[in-house]
């Protein structure tokens, strides 16, 4: 019998008030986050973290004290352990497995079960649909440190990205069609809003930025519908430095303009938690009736719906150990993303 454990890989969020500033450290003191020498790295994020916690704190006060984004990936993660137990071979057995890259449950704590469960064989499973060197790559390599200092020899298969889906474009078309249905006859633009990254991580070969287009473009095309107005925009500027344009903020407000209603879809977050609850729902419901947007409606994450969790599971059955590829079983980003993690394009 072969036993095979499924890694999936997301930030993590703090599980109470006392979590949020620990959270926020372990976040800006990551070096694919602040790219700076590691005394100077440390420092800054204990300024950072300590003048953004009471502020980070309100925000999620609005969701009850804590992030559900843990919650949410235990849902995921037995719904796809179900899923590939039920279709697995009698000579194998699954399980799935959390590692979270800023709060518990950490790379190291998770190493442990892992090797407690006697894993054959290790799959790498990034819940960030697209590759980014802020976040797959930055969870890869933790935990390959945590392994090693573990111990954990087992083969490891790894998962780079999945921006165009079949199972993730299906859900979220699905998703979207519901809010399109509830908006009726008015005049509406889509906007896939994704998280944003400073300019120059994508001008330094980041193919982040390349992969979201990918994902919008694949779903606009699966609703299929003639004349859809749709833009890609991101949220979450941190800091005064140049980030990826244009913004959902200002785009809110362009759409108010207009006059056209919007439907706001979270397009490379596929778990409910602060930047979909409290900034699309709350803070940006705000803005749009103050930018005179005559409705706004957001489309939920794919959670754990089916499409999704299928998806997950055709991927983890067609991963190879020794590999790191793409959903496709090959390298997506075109050539000259020197951040890209597969191989040369085939």
């Amino acid at each position: 019998m072969t036993r095979k454990a499924v890694v999936l890989f997301n930030l993590g969020g703090p599980d109470g008030p006392d979590a949020v500033e620990p959270f926020l450290f372990n976040l800006f003191n990551d070096a694919a986050i602040i790219r700076l020498p590691a005394p100077l790295r440390f420092l800054i994020a204990k300024l950072i973290s300590k003048r953004r916690a009471p502020v980070a704190k309100e925000i999620y006060a609005e969701i009850g004290g804590a992030s559900p984004l843990l919650a949410e990936t235990k849902a995921q993660a037995a719904a796809l352990e179900g899923l590939l137990n039920e279709n697995a071979s009698e000579e194998d057995i699954y399980g799935v497995f959390i590692a979270m890259r800023y709060w518990h449950p950490f790379a190291y704590e998770t190493v442990t079960e892992v090797k407690s469960f006697g894993a054959d064989e290790i799959y790498m499973l990034p819940l960030y649909p697209q590759f980014s060197s802020t976040t797959t790559a930055s969870s890869f390599d933790d935990w390959e440190k945590a392994a090693k200092k573990a111990g954990l020899t087992a083969p490891v298969a790894r998962l780079c990205c999945y921006p165009a889906e079949a199972g993730l474009v299906s859900a979220y078309a699905d998703l979207i069609k519901a809010r399109i249905v509830e908006m009726g006859e008015a005049p509406f633009r889509l906007l896939f809003s994704a998280h944003g990254l400073p300019q120059k991580i994508v001008d330094a070969g980041d193919p982040y930025q390349w992969q979201v287009e990918q994902t919008a473009k694949a779903v606009a095309g699966k609703i299929a519908m003639d004349g859809l107005d749709w833009r890609v925009c991101y949220q979450s500027r941190v800091g005064p430095m140049k980030w990826l344009q244009p913004s959902t903020d200002a785009e809110i407000e362009a759409a108010g303009s207009e006059n056209l209603s919007l439907i706001v879809v979270p397009i490379a977050f596929v778990s409910e938690h602060s930047e979909t609850l409290v900034e699309l729902d709350i803070e940006y419901g705000k803005l749009a009736v103050k930018a005179g947007v005559p409705r706004y409606l957001r489309v939920p994450t794919v959670s754990a719906g089916k499409d999704f969790i299928a998806g997950l599971a055709r991927m983890v059955a067609n991963m190879k150990t020794g590999d790191i590829t793409g959903g496709t079983g090959q390298r997506l980003c075109p050539a000259g993303f020197a951040d890209c993690r597969t191989a040369a394009t085939k």
